[in-house]
């Protein structure tokens, strides 16, 4: 019978070195999104290669394609909006990892994310709704407008 475990209660599931090491040899090189990806940078692996190919990511100061191999020591740049992220890379996997794995993946030397300014809180919120037919007439309407125009019945 299997053990389960119960986080609630402060229990947590054994990491299994088996898991992880059987079988799996370590990548010498990755490329750079995969290994974003897989050190949770980005959320998808897409991402990550949109970002680079928007040269928003950095290697050693050089921009980057999402196809670049990643080596140990390597200083890679993320800029997230105002804020960039410094990640100097400590271990290179190309398969996911649980959480705690991942953020020992590398060494963040990133600046404290700036605050968020009030009025730029109101600028991204969505527009205000706007009334039922304040904008541009349906199609239906259109035709009807058209027919009242000519000074026809509508159809």
């Amino acid at each position: 019978m299997r053990k389960v475990y119960n986080r609630t209660r402060g229990e947590a599931a054994p990491q299994s070195a088996a898991l992880w090491n059987s079988g799996y040899t370590r990548p010498v090189s990755v490329r750079l999104d995969k290994w974003l990806h897989v050190a949770r940078a980005f959320k998808t692996r897409s991402q990550a290669t949109h970002a680079c190919d928007l040269g928003r990511v950095t290697v050693n100061g050089q921009a980057v394609k999402p196809h670049r191999h990643l080596a140990v020591g390597d200083r890679v740049e993320v800029a997230v909006g105002d804020w960039t992220r410094v990640l100097v890379v400590k271990e290179l996997r190309d398969r996911t990892v649980p959480k705690t794995m991942a953020a020992e993946m590398f060494e963040d030397l990133s600046p404290p994310r700036p605050v968020l300014d009030p009025l730029a809180r109101l600028i991204r919120r969505p527009p205000a709704p706007r009334e039922q037919g304040a904008g541009r007439p349906t199609k239906k309407e259109r035709r009807e407008i058209e027919a009242w125009r000519k000074g026809g019945e509508p159809e």
